[in-house]
């Protein structure tokens, strides 16, 4: 029985490529550069998030989260997610979105979706909210292995007892740590050779058959239900 199941949010549980690029499209703008740099090797994760605070300053030199969470709250779920997350719920497994995207709208998600741990990077702020010009990097973007063992040491999971969904080659390192890893509407055939199991439709209903093959089992009642 599945104890754990991690999803990558990006491309998978919300139907946006990129939250980082959601808000840059907001403002009409793009950080390509920042990018180039950090599929380089040039720049670290905290610079590459500075790079793209730059990028809103130009437009809004007082972005704050609640700014963030406005845009943010525009980025549709992607289809099947209630579908699949309703029937995680009725098992004993824990759910937990790990991204390399922004933490706001890793929240929302997981909210609206019911999941129980929210591992996504976010920001420093003022006292007013505004964002300084730094970052908290949670998940690194080429460590999510790394964060997902973590995870499983902390709640004593193994990797037997543990799926994951992903879209792209950065969630391949949660497959490895996972019994079952779901390559959902992978970008390449990367993705595809590091799954146990390919969705190609982007309706993330597809999945429930492969995690709960035999259909869901109930959570037994805990003791404040009665």
């Amino acid at each position: 029985m599945l104890k754990l199941v991690a999803f990558d949010m990006d491309g998978t549980l919300v139907d946006a490529a990129s939250s980082w690029a959601a808000v840059h499209e907001h403002f009409g703008d793009h950080n390509e550069e920042g990018l180039r740099l950090f599929n380089a090797g040039e720049i670290d994760d905290h610079e590459f998030l500075r790079r793209d605070i730059a990028v809103w300053w130009k437009h809004n030199p007082e972005i704050t989260v609640f700014d963030l969470e406005e845009i943010l709250g525009k980025v549709p779920l992607m289809p099947g997610a209630r579908v699949l997350l309703d029937a995680l719920r009725s098992t004993r497994a824990t759910t937990v979105i790990i991204s390399g995207g922004i933490d706001v709208l890793a929240r929302r998600v997981a909210s609206e979706l019911g999941i129980d741990v929210a591992l996504a990077n976010g920001f420093r702020v003022d006292a007013t909210g505004r964002l300084t010009g730094t970052g908290i990097i949670r998940v690194p973007i080429r460590e999510k292995e790394a964060v997902l063992r973590k995870l499983q040491d902390d709640l004593g999971i193994t990797p037997e007892e543990t799926a994951s969904v992903g879209n792209s080659e950065i969630d391949v390192g949660m497959f490895r740590r996972s019994a079952i890893g779901v390559a959902f509407a992978p970008e390449d055939d990367g993705v595809r050779r590091g799954a146990t199991a390919v969705v190609e439709e982007r309706d993330l209903a597809r999945i429930v058959p492969i995690l709960l093959p035999d259909g869901t089992r109930t959570r037994p009642p805990k003791p404040q239900d009665f």
